[in-house]
């Protein structure tokens, strides 16, 4: 029978505490360095830890390559949860509905997963770093909602279309609706434009120690860590993920797609779908 000791279970906590703060490594702190080794190497203590995050609402999904940190993720219904309705709220734009607004913002982060991890192999294979940026990134969902567009002016041909989910309809008018750039009456950029939602997004992700920006900031060019490999391997995982693949929102090139289940060859969004932690 395992057993642990108060020092054991404190321990543990202090690891997940470490695996909450995303820009620090163990390279800069050497109980988090010892902890993460004990972590990889002691099958109880690994347990243990697993379950006191469970207990917390965090799973563990493992440890980054090339750093050993601890990689998180917030549980459904975990404090720890961001929710794209929270996430939303914070930058809506005035007019739009909510529900529509919270599945824009969940449809951009669905696409920085597929197209950072294009392929199934991208997304198995550790070590791989995936390229996304802004321009990509909008320019593929935008062009996504002119193919939703086109098709259901073509009619039903017996397949599902956007006329058939009013829901996923008024999404992509909203994005086609909203300009790709746009500024302020102060000359400031603004937080309505599709480029600035990808933008927040990508910030987001950065500041989550998922993405790391390349280059010139103004470049909007980022590459992907470890973390985020391992997130994205979580969420394709999900039954909500599959639900997700049923509302075929964003086409990709081919029905090879990392992300996507079976023969289902795009991808999509739910609006309470959440961003982690």
């Amino acid at each position: 029978m395992t057993t642990h000791d108060d020092a054991d279970a404190e321990a543990a906590a202090r690891l997940l505490a470490f695996g909450l703060r995303p820009r620090l490594t163990p390279t800069r702190d050497d109980d988090y360095k010892q902890l993460a080794l004990r972590y990889r190497h002691d099958g109880e203590f690994r347990l243990l830890t697993d379950r006191i995050g469970r207990g917390l609402g965090l799973a563990v999904l493992g440890s980054e390559r090339g750093t050993d940190s601890i990689a998180l993720a917030a549980l459904e219904g975990s404090v720890f949860e961001t929710k794209l309705d929270d996430y939303a709220k914070r930058a809506r734009y005035r007019g739009e509905r909510g529900d529509t607004e919270r599945v824009l913002h969940g449809l951009i982060h669905l696409a920085i997963a597929a197209l950072a991890f294009p392929r199934p192999q991208d997304l198995a294979q550790d070590g791989y770093i995936g390229r996304v940026s802004t321009d990509l990134i909008d320019s593929t969902v935008r062009d996504a909602c002119r193919q939703l567009k086109e098709k259901a002016a073509q009619g039903n041909d017996g397949t599902d279309t956007p006329s058939e989910t009013p829901e996923l309809e008024a999404v992509w008018h909203a994005y086609t609706r909203r300009p790709e750039t746009s500024r302020t009456k102060d000359d400031r950029a603004a937080l309505n434009s599709t480029r600035a939602m990808v933008g927040r997004a990508l910030n987001f992700l950065t500041d989550g120690g998922f993405l790391a920006m390349v280059g010139d900031p103004k470049s909007g060019d980022y590459r992907t860590t470890s973390r985020y490999q391992l997130q994205v391997r979580e969420l394709a995982a999900t039954q909500a993920f599959r639900e997700l693949l049923k509302l075929n929102v964003v086409p990709m090139t081919d029905g090879s797609g990392s992300l996507r289940a079976g023969a289902v060859t795009t991808m999509s969004v739910e609006s309470e779908e959440a961003t982690g932690v």
